[in-house]
């Protein structure tokens, strides 16, 4: 192939020196979660406020899923409002702030050592954010085009910066006792926050985007879109009054409805632009991340099945902590791994071949990773995950351990293809 990709996200002025750092830092921190999953798995047998529990599921919500989102977000953020993003120097202090500020919140956790240090990381973390959310409010200033995609990624941006600073709060409130109750008590609350405001209303937003470019569809549905976004924070929100005013786990059913609705829409949206994609062979990545659209609805069914134990006065620990886990080694997970292999490979590309493109055939994007690595990443992880929620709910700790070395293979085999992409040579013929 010569030239650039076609049917690739248009090239734009970010700089790959305020993305690429991130997605290197979110590969590590995966196989950091991994190493520590493989070390901890006698945790998954235990409450879930284990202290290495809550290390491992914050260094997958920060490490891992808001790094890549972060890096990814400079680059795809110009291509949503088709313009330029405000500043690079933002970018790299935000990295840089987020990349000091985790090991520190997560030692902190697995410690369970809530001083200085843990507070100073949370503190980096939310000055991270900030820079973010200055960096996409600017970005949206200078640009004349407003469109629904772009709405969903703001809005997440709110509501991660609303997350990480509650989150400041429940670790500052482990030694000074400045909220009404413990910390433990708005564990839920500060954990939806991500989960919905942040994770979900950003996978949405761009995937709305991304998935029919990548499937080269035609399809769009502007008002089914704003319905999804109107429920999902309509749900968010009245879960958060609920929970701070009228504590009655039956009536949690109102704003888990509406979130699953919105689900099922969004799910509708991504089946359309599937049955009107031009391209008829669909890629294995893309796949994956069709995959994770469905694999939403697996964590709304165990939190439909704890609100119920909840409402009878019946708390599982093994099913909170498989909730947990879907979320994060599955949903979440599935998404990055489906998406990473899609826009890297082209960030790196427009870096190499940019100024030569033309000039000779160059490799095509796809190129710059390797397929059997990739299979074998999937098939690891797949299996890997599976087992794994079996092993918690079940509490089989043979499982989990093989489990667990299943997703640490997955995870190598992730970082091996994110180094090949980003050591990758300029090579034309």
């Amino acid at each position: 192939m010569t030239g650039t990709p076609s049917n690739m996200i248009p090239v734009k002025s970010t700089s790959h020196k305020a993305v690429i750092p991130f997605y290197s830092y979110a590969a590590l921190s995966f196989l950091a979660a991994a190493t520590l999953l493989l070390f901890s798995a006698d945790a998954f047998n235990q409450h879930y406020f284990h202290p290495h529990t809550l290390a491992i599921t914050h260094l997958m919500a920060l490490g891992w899923g808001t790094m890549i989102i972060l890096g990814a977000s400079h680059q795809l953020v110009p291509v949503l409002i088709e313009g330029k993003l405000y500043s690079n120097i933002l970018a790299y202090v935000s990295f840089i702030l987020a990349a000091l500020g985790i090991p520190l919140l997560v030692y902190g956790f697995y410690t369970f050592n809530m001083g200085p240090a843990t507070q100073c990381g949370a503190g980096m973390i939310n000055g991270a954010i900030l820079c973010y959310l200055l960096n996409l409010i600017a970005s949206f200033a200078g640009s004349r085009n407003e469109n629904v995609h772009a709405v969903f990624v703001f809005t997440a941006a709110l509501w991660l910066f609303s997350t990480t600073l509650v989150g400041l709060l429940l670790v500052c409130n482990f030694s000074s006792n400045i909220l009404p109750a413990d910390s433990l008590h708005y564990l839920s609350m500060h954990a939806h926050m991500g989960i919905v405001g942040w994770f979900l209303l950003l996978v949405i937003g761009v995937g709305s985007r991304l998935i029919p470019m990548f499937l080269i569809s035609k399809y769009t549905n502007v008002k089914l879109l704003w319905r999804v976004y109107l429920l999902i924070n309509s749900g968010l929100v009245a879960f958060i009054i609920l929970f701070l005013y009228y504590r009655r786990p039956a009536i949690y059913f109102i704003p888990v409805a509406a979130v699953l609705v919105a689900l099922l829409l969004f799910g509708y949206y991504c089946y359309q632009s599937y049955k009107a994609r031009i391209r008829k062979q669909v890629d294995d990545q893309v796949k994956i991340s069709i995959l994770s659209v469905s694999m939403t609805v697996f964590p709304v069914l165990i939190l439909i099945v704890l609100i119920i134990g909840l409402s009878l006065a019946m708390e599982n620990s093994r099913l909170v902590l498989a909730y947990g886990f879907a979320v994060f080694f599955g949903w979440i997970t599935a998404i990055i791994m489906g998406m990473t292999f899609k826009t890297l490979p082209f960030i790196v590309w427009n870096k190499v071949y940019h100024q030569i493109a033309g000039l000779g055939k160059t490799p095509n994007p796809k190129d710059l990773f390797n397929e059997k690595i990739f299979t074998g990443m999937s098939l690891a992880y797949l299996a890997g995950f599976l087992l794994f929620t079996a092993g918690v709910l079940c509490s089989c700790m043979a499982v989990i351990k093989i489990a667990s070395l299943l997703l640490f293979l997955s995870a190598l085999l992730y970082n091996l293809n994110v180094v090949k992409i980003i050591i990758h040579k300029p090579r034309t013929t």
